[in-house]
């Protein structure tokens, strides 16, 4: 089964770095980096406001549990936001090429 890892980053210097120690590895087949995302949260009892980076990576479910250690290794938030989406379906195609990259 394939999966999306998502993720927000801080900086674009850190989405780069997590996404490339993740495909170079084969945990995940290809990573979008989607820049410039405005992010409202809360945050120990106060609103915050940050510009941030969002991750979103592909990759079959045996490696999500890599594909989170990983992040969590080289993101430099106190809780970051990893969120796993199972994918019901898709491209065949697209789906197999995920499959083969992460073997």
């Amino acid at each position: 089964m394939v999966a999306i890892v998502y993720t927000t980053i801080n900086n674009e210097q850190e989405a780069r770095k997590i996404a490339n120690i993740l495909v170079e590895e084969q945990i995940v087949a290809c990573v979008n980096i989607v820049p410039n995302v405005e992010s409202i949260y809360r945050w120990k009892g106060n609103i915050e406001e940050e510009r941030e980076f969002i991750l979103i990576a592909k990759t079959v479910e045996k490696n999500v549990t890599k594909a989170i250690n990983r992040i969590r290794e080289f993101h430099t938030s106190e809780l970051p936001d990893i969120i796993v989406l199972p994918v019901i379906g898709g491209l065949e195609e697209y789906l197999e090429y995920v499959n083969r990259e992460t073997e």
